[in-house]
């Protein structure tokens, strides 16, 4: 990645020559060839491309989900390509946040206590309220999930996700099950987050609106990305704020 496709900072991930197969022989997968990426600390980043560009293979090994079947990939000093089940198992829980496209939600729960089930693990959480209000349900703590339309249920796995103060927040299609005007709002909830908070985000998305609010979108074909697209004035803004 060209150093002029984001700010002038130490990146806090680091992908080169990461590749993914999955099967063997005829019948293999190459899922990503050869990917180099550089990400940076509360850089908003969008990925872009078909199913089966490799968009969510990318999303998982940076995740610490999935393994490279070679190249390297880190975050900070953890060394994600080598790391074995208990370093991935605790990198996640004590570094990233992840919002999917199905919001996993437990139906017999109210809201702040969806939130709850994850600041009860963590070591230096939010309060559920306030991880709720961030996203908008202020109005909704104690709601359960059946009284919950399928915009407001996804921000409270956003609220979930990020209540534990994740250094890094993953979504792969968050908007998916849901139409374009509601997705605009969750969308437009994960950029509060990143905005009020700090968080490297990185999403997946078919919602274009969420462009103009990114730092940076790729777009990924064939297991490569293949183009860049750098948001110059928000770029330049956030530049200056460090």
């Amino acid at each position: 990645m060209a150093a002029a496709d984001a700010p002038t900072r130490e990146p806090v991930f680091v992908a080169r020559g990461l590749t993914k197969v999955y099967g063997e022989g005829q019948t293999a997968v190459h899922a990503l060839r050869g990917v180099d990426l550089d990400v940076y600390r509360g850089e908003f980043v969008v990925l872009l491309g078909a199913s089966g560009s490799g968009k969510s293979t990318l999303l998982n090994i940076l995740g610490g989900l999935d393994n490279a079947t070679s190249g390297v990939a880190r975050w900070r000093d953890h060394d994600l390509t080598h790391a074995d089940d208990a370093e991935l198992t605790r990198y996640r829980r004590e570094h990233v946040g992840f919002v999917f496209q199905f919001y996993n939600l437990i139906p017999s729960l109210t809201a702040r206590e969806n939130v709850a089930l994850v600041t009860d693990l963590a070591v230096d959480p939010m309060e559920p309220a306030d991880a709720l209000r961030l996203v908008g349900l202020g109005e909704r703590l104690d709601h359960f999930v059946s009284q919950l339309s399928g915009g407001e249920q996804q921000r409270v796995a956003i609220a979930r996700a990020i209540a534990k103060r994740p250094d890094v927040l993953l979504c792969d299609e968050p908007t998916g099950a849901l139409d374009c005007a509601t997705g605009i709002v969750v969308l437009q909830a994960i950029e509060r987050v990143n905005r009020e908070l700090g968080t490297t985000t990185i999403v997946i998305t078919h919602n274009a609106p969420i462009a103009g609010i990114a730092d940076r979108v790729l777009r990924l074909a064939d297991g490569r990305i293949v183009d860049v697209h750098v948001n110059t004035a928000k770029v330049a803004a956030d530049t200056l704020s460090w």
